[in-house]
């Protein structure tokens, strides 16, 4: 026997014409969003001379595909071992600071024993709303006369000092955690860092997930802190692709160095694609309760 399906009422005028615009919208709103993006893909296919001729040709007479291939062989330095820079500072400082910070969310959220809680969270909240440029110059001296420049120490220590946003999220994230889990996990014997890493940070995967796409993404892409710490043999390759790609008579190679951008950028859309149904659950939860 069968539900009866019940008549489906047309929509009105009103209503169809609101869908109408409120879907324009969103169309031209994608639109003129698109067109940087577009625009960036189709120069990395031109020769320079396409590039810079007037008036503007929106697509190449004949594709350069090899300008992907001149990504790797020219510019006079390794793509990949620069590549490889990028990635182990990325990595390292991405997992011990979401660990790290992770923690300190939990203890924030979660220990309300401890004493002075509230006043070193307020400390945490502070440095949250300091720009970076302001301790730029500070933390380059100490790294200095602890002689840990052209190393990637500041990177290690940087992640074991966990990031003051992170921080914020984690906590704000955890609180929305009802108690009789952890109550019910200290039944059982569990102290507070076996109920952080046992139950706390497994079901914490969208507040992870948006803590290493936005921490990777920063220090992946970071052009000013490996320009000031390390030396040309040890600096990544977002320093390197400012200047590598040159002719023999040193005219930049434009469309070369933007493929290479092209290149440089596609572990980050890898990654956010990954992770981007995370991102919004993460940023949203954790601003929601506390």
């Amino acid at each position: 026997m069968t539900a009866a399906r019940l008549p489906m009422r047309p929509m009105s005028p009103r209503r169809l014409t609101r869908i109408a615009v409120s879907y324009g919208i969103l169309l031209l709103v994608t639109i003129v969003v698109s067109l940087p993006v577009f625009w960036f893909v189709v120069t990395t296919l031109k020769k320079d001379i396409e590039y810079l001729s007037y008036p503007i040709k929106i697509f190449p007479a004949v594709p350069q595909w090899d300008n992907y291939v001149k990504v790797f062989t020219t510019g006079g330095f390794s793509f990949t071992r620069y590549a490889g820079h990028s990635l182990f500072l990325a990595v390292t400082n991405t997992a011990l600071i979401v660990l790290t910070s992770s923690m300190a969310g939990f203890a924030f959220s979660r220990l309300h024993g401890v004493p002075g809680r509230n006043a070193l969270f307020m400390v945490v909240i502070a440095l949250f709303i300091i720009p970076g440029s302001v301790y730029l110059i500070p933390q380059f001296i100490v790294y200095s006369r602890l002689r840990l420049t052209d190393t990637y120490w500041p990177w290690i220590l940087g992640g074991l000092g966990a990031s003051p946003f992170f921080i914020f999220m984690f906590r704000q994230f955890f609180a929305t955690f009802p108690k009789e889990l952890e109550d019910a996990a200290e039944v059982d014997g569990c102290g507070p860092f076996r109920v952080f890493w046992q139950i706390f940070l497994p079901n914490a995967k969208p507040a992870l997930a948006t803590a290493v796409i936005f921490n990777f993404g920063g220090v992946w892409g970071d052009y000013i802190t490996p320009l000031i710490y390390l030396s040309d043999a040890k600096t990544t390759l977002s320093v390197k692709l400012a200047g590598s790609y040159m002719t023999p008579h040193g005219e930049p190679l434009t469309t070369v160095t933007l493929a290479a951008n092209l290149v440089f950028a596609l572990p980050l859309v890898i990654i956010f694609f990954l992770g981007q149904k995370y991102i919004l659950k993460g940023v949203v939860t954790s601003g929601l309760k506390g």
